[in-house]
């Protein structure tokens, strides 16, 4: 279809107020550039001068000038005016071309809650747009609570539309913040909203006006609903990659974005890039902090993987016998889990996007895959750790030696909280030793391991722990559970990650670390 669908992409703000999420600043960029390079539309990036972290996370991207991060906003307080409220002064200073305004469109909110009157509700909209219009800002509305409050007083929920729609709100997008809305009163709802508002009749110059949806997932719907707003002639989608967010999570954007490029024959995101979507899941989950949802349509693990005996042999005929879409599509991989997984295309892939050649036929991709399959197995993941898939790389070249050895390692950690150190490396012919102590076991490692290579390699001087996650991945076992490290490190320049996977969490926080300065001596 040749209509025109935008994507909205709120993983970043709505997204980390899932329970047990927060994003760390470079977590944040790293989705964001992972977002912008997929296709996304619009990207919020969350809620300048809400928080510290939102705050960072701006200032550290201006350099940058991307024209299609979001920043969030609410009108201005009670009781000022947005040229002297401090959190609208903040969003200005974010100096991001969109501004998402969101408005509460539900009397209960502002005569029970915010306790002001209808018209003074519709002032606090009415007077920020129009003051973010008169600074060049183009205004996403989001009309907060919408279809609760259209329930509830029709005339005043429309009227807030309508106000905003007055003042240069570029789209106007209705929100299901409580997720309860059923879709066929969501579909009534909107072709109320839209003979309303999109009548030119009845409101000028809204005849080409954009409306958005954004549904939560608490009745398990906001996919269908979605989808449901879109059949309705809703243009603009809201929501966050695998559903996250609060409570029961949002509109999963993979799936609806999957739902409408293949089976409706939408053009949302270029077809070169859709082969990323498995990919962008995984990452966020990552990143996050998340186990991935196997089960998840379209980009699990499990999405494609047939058990059943029956099911196996039909598909190993004909893969569409038991398969909706061929998985590549969105670069997933269809497989029996009583044979051997397929899987080369994918170490060449990734290995090409690090700056690697290898030939698909080549004993060495298959190696290197029987090396992936088993550290997985392991407990090892190299989804996000590509540093460390890097290595694993090098590693398999006969001529390649580490720039250091290592040959001991030991740690004290003090009852103060203070925690000792030693490292005893071989680098060409030289054996060194170094001692440091630290704030915990992983600190006092990095720093004895760093002194050590430092002086040989320089370079990881430069180098920083910038985000540190541990997983544990069989809870059963309780205190002898295999435990994943995620290491970031960053040389100011960019960033990379390393993984390492032990029953000792201080052996996998060293395999990280190791992994991080070795691929930082191989990236100069």
């Amino acid at each position: 279809m040749n209509k025109t669908i935008y994507i909205y992409d709120t993983t970043l703000r709505d997204g980390g107020q899932m329970e047990g999420v927060s994003f760390s600043v470079n977590s944040k960029i790293l989705i964001l550039k992972k977002l912008i390079n997929f296709g996304v539309d619009f990207i919020e990036g969350g809620w300048p001068g809400s928080n510290p972290k939102d705050e960072e996370f701006f200032k550290k991207i201006k350099k940058d000038k991307f024209k299609n991060v979001v920043a969030f906003s609410a009108t201005h307080m009670v009781g000022k005016t947005p040229a002297n409220d401090p959190l609208i002064q903040k969003i200005l200073e974010a100096e991001t071309k969109w501004i998402c305004l969101f408005g509460k469109t539900w009397d209960l909110h502002t005569r029970k809650i915010l306790k002001i009157s209808d018209k003074n509700a519709l002032n606090l909209i009415q007077d920020t747009i129009k003051f973010f219009k008169q600074k060049n800002k183009n205004v996403i509305f989001d009309a907060e609570h919408f279809f609760d409050g259209f329930k509830s007083n029709p005339k005043f929920a429309l009227d807030c539309l309508k106000v905003a729609s007055k003042s240069g709100a570029w789209n106007l997008t209705l929100c299901d913040t409580n997720g309860g809305a059923q879709e066929k009163e969501l579909r009534e709802i909107i072709k109320l909203v839209k003979k309303e508002i999109k009548n030119p009749f009845i409101i000028a110059n809204t005849a080409n006006l954009r409306l958005g949806i954004h549904t939560h997932n608490d009745c398990g719907i906001a996919v269908a609903n979605s989808l449901a707003a879109v059949d309705e002639g809703v243009e603009l989608i809201q929501g966050t990659f695998n559903g996250i967010g609060e409570r029961s999570g949002n509109a999963n954007l993979g799936t609806i974005i999957s739902n409408l490029q293949i089976k409706q024959n939408y053009k949302i995101i270029p077809q070169k890039n859709f082969k990323k979507l498995t990919q962008l899941s995984n990452f966020i989950f990552e990143s996050a902090n998340l186990p991935p949802q196997k089960n998840q349509p379209f980009v699990g693990a499990s999405a494609f993987t047939h058990k059943g005996g029956i099911h196996a042999s039909a598909v190993k005929k004909i893969s569409k016998s038991y398969e909706h879409i061929n998985p590549e599509l969105v670069g997933n991989l269809s497989r029996v889990t009583i044979s051997e997984l397929s899987g080369k295309s994918n170490v060449v892939e990734v290995a090409r996007r690090l700056g690697f050649r290898l030939d698909p036929k080549s004993p060495r991709v298959r190696a290197i895959l029987q090396q992936v399959k088993k550290m997985e197995s392991e407990g090892f993941y190299f989804e996000t750790a590509e540093a460390s898939f890097a290595l694993l790389i090098l590693r398999s070249q006969k001529k390649y030696q580490a720039p250091f050895e290592v040959l001991d390692y030991s740690v004290v950690n003090l009852k103060s909280g203070e925690a000792k150190a030693m490292v005893k490396l071989k680098v060409g012919k030289e054996v060194c030793e170094y001692m440091a102590s630290g704030n915990g076991p992983v600190n006092a490692l990095d720093i004895a391991t760093r002194r050590a290579v430092e002086k040989f390699f320089p370079q990881v001087k430069k180098v920083e722990l910038k985000d540190y996650k541990v997983r544990i991945l069989d809870s059963e076992a309780a205190t002898a559970a295999k435990t994943r490290v995620l290491i970031e490190s960053s040389n100011g320049m960019e960033s990379w990650n390393t993984v390492g996977c032990s029953e000792n969490i201080i052996e996998a926080s060293w395999q990280a670390l190791v992994d991080s300065l070795e691929y930082a001596i191989f990236k100069t």
